[in-house]
């Protein structure tokens, strides 16, 4: 298992970019890492791009500076792309987790692709894909255990809310343990 581990996250105002990172450092640190993570804000608005940033670490955290070299990249929205250079920075080994039905070519080299937003719909009845991504996520790495995501996502929501999440980050992580996610 990796000592320390950068996560860049790409979304767009509104689609639960600041949450996913939000739920994943408590995940992370419910699975035993130390965890930093923090937004990047540029026009706050709904549909502009968003990041945010997730550092995990087996020991401390010393290090607060921006991440610039991510090993692991999601993208909450294919769209973006084109519209930022998502791959920038990212380690020679590094992989991408895209909210897509297929992997787009540009990144057909490095990545997995899964349904996020169908799933989201299925289960939110909303295009709020943080808690299927979080789940694709562990289910695609295994950084986070499921149920630590669980957890997060309960403590983070309540009653039908968080059952629905959690029941949509269970099937995105069965999915991607599964290999139904594309690659």
């Amino acid at each position: 298992m990796e000592d320390s581990v950068e996560i860049r996250i790409h979304g767009r105002g509104g689609q639960g970019t600041v949450t996913l990172a939000a739920l994943l450092a408590d995940a992370a640190f419910e699975s035993g890492w130390h965890v930093l993570g923090f937004p990047s804000f540029g026009t706050e608005r709904t549909g502009a791009p968003v990041a945010a940033f997730v550092r995990l670490s087996r020991s401390p955290i010393r290090d607060r500076t921006e991440i610039r070299h991510p090993s692991v990249i999601i993208v909450q929205d294919p769209t973006l792309i084109v519209a930022v250079n998502v791959l920038d920075g990212i380690t020679a080994d590094g992989r991408v987790l895209i909210n897509a039905a297929s992997v787009p070519d540009a990144l057909r080299d490095r990545a997995r692709s899964f349904p996020a937003t169908e799933l989201a719909l299925q289960y939110l009845g909303s295009t709020k894909t943080s808690t299927a991504m979080l789940g694709f996520l562990a289910g695609a790495t295994s950084l986070v255990s499921i149920d630590a995501v669980t957890a997060a996502i309960g403590r983070r929501f309540a009653g039908e809310v968080a059952e629905q999440n959690e029941r949509c980050a269970r099937e995105a992580f069965t999915d991607a343990d599964s290999g139904k996610s594309e690659e």
